[in-house]
């Protein structure tokens, strides 16, 4: 159990962050034990013809899919960069590179692939890492980073107005907030501290690449939260939504998609991909239907995020009453 003290249970205690290395690093729990994470399987099998130092990669998880803390750095914003990123783990001292791999590795030591002076050994993971991103991650970030956006989008729209306790108990019953306690159950006894947030905060972090919240294993490490975001059962399907026959004849087959499909908040990125349209397309039918009040928009990042209004609601929920004549 992780017990994290809020030194004040407010907004400006809780950030949310995304980070490209951390999905990164996360995602090897999928390579490793691809039957924990059906909903990537069309993804792995592009995996698995990739050229990749997969010794390296495999090596860095454990049977309990740990992975290593210097390799999960906290996020300081939204708007990580993996080049950023990566130059941190770079800067990673050699005494804290081979703890952490022992800490992973704490039954029987590190594999062969991790073995040998902390400085080399860094350097072939940071290179196996880099190889994995060019292959098997840069193709599909914008798409990725459209679900964990608008993941984030939803939980601060759910502070609003349910609060910060409801928030974190939306994202698993094994997270709880009481008071100003964050608590977070883990699958294992092996991990176990408590400490406080005073002077850094806590980051609450969404990711494609685990089923139930995690925390670092050292409580040394400054307070984060990753917990699995919502939407992954559309990343990888390019299927078209199924709208109401009514809605395709009054506003036309991609409107009517867009409209069904925008249930969830979504980047126009994600939307073109969805749809099989051009990205320019999707954005010219998004701002008609903006202005026509059926979509409602955000700003997240980079990204702009749409969702259903509640004439746009409206307007589903009648379309799809079937209304017969004689």
């Amino acid at each position: 159990m992780i017990r994290y003290e809020l030194a004040g249970p407010d907004l400006s205690e809780v950030r949310f962050a995304i980070s490209p290395l951390n999905e990164l690093t996360l995602s090897l729990r999928a390579l490793r034990d691809p039957g924990r994470f059906p909903l990537h399987l069309p993804w792995l099998r592009t995996v698995g013809a990739a050229d990749l130092d997969r010794e390296t990669l495999l090596a860095l998880t454990n049977e309990r899919l740990w992975t290593p803390d210097f390799l999960n750095p906290r996020p300081r914003n939204p708007l990580a960069r993996l080049e950023d990123e990566l130059e941190v783990v770079a800067a990673t001292p050699p005494h804290r590179v081979r703890g952490d791999l022992d800490a992973v590795h704490f039954e029987g030591g590190p594999p062969p692939a991790l073995s040998g002076r902390p400085e080399v050994v860094l350097r072939r993971i940071l290179t196996a890492l880099r190889g994995y991103w060019d292959a098997c991650f840069e193709p599909h970030w914008q798409r990725m980073r459209a679900v964990l956006e608008a993941d984030i989008v939803h939980r601060g729209r759910m502070i609003v107005h349910s609060g910060m306790a409801a928030m974190f108990a939306d994202i698993s019953p094994r997270v709880a907030l009481s008071g100003d306690v964050l608590a977070i159950r883990l699958n294992t006894s092996k991990v176990d501290y408590r400490r406080t947030t005073a002077g850094v905060g806590l980051t609450v972090v969404p990711t494609l690449f685990t089923r139930n919240p995690s925390t670092p294993i050292s409580a040394e490490e400054p307070p984060v939260v990753f917990y699995p975001a919502r939407g992954l059962g559309n990343l990888w399907t390019s299927d078209r939504p199924q709208s109401p026959r009514a809605l395709r004849d009054l506003i036309g087959e991609t409107r009517s998609g867009l409209l069904t499909l925008l249930e969830a908040p979504a980047s126009s990125t994600e939307l073109a991909v969805r749809l099989g349209v051009t990205a320019t397309a999707v954005n010219q039918h998004l701002r008609a239907m903006r202005a026509a009040g059926l979509l409602t928009s955000a700003r997240h990042g980079r990204s702009v995020l749409y969702l259903r209004s509640d004439l746009g609601d409206r307007l589903i929920s009648t379309s799809s009453i079937q209304v017969w004549t004689p």
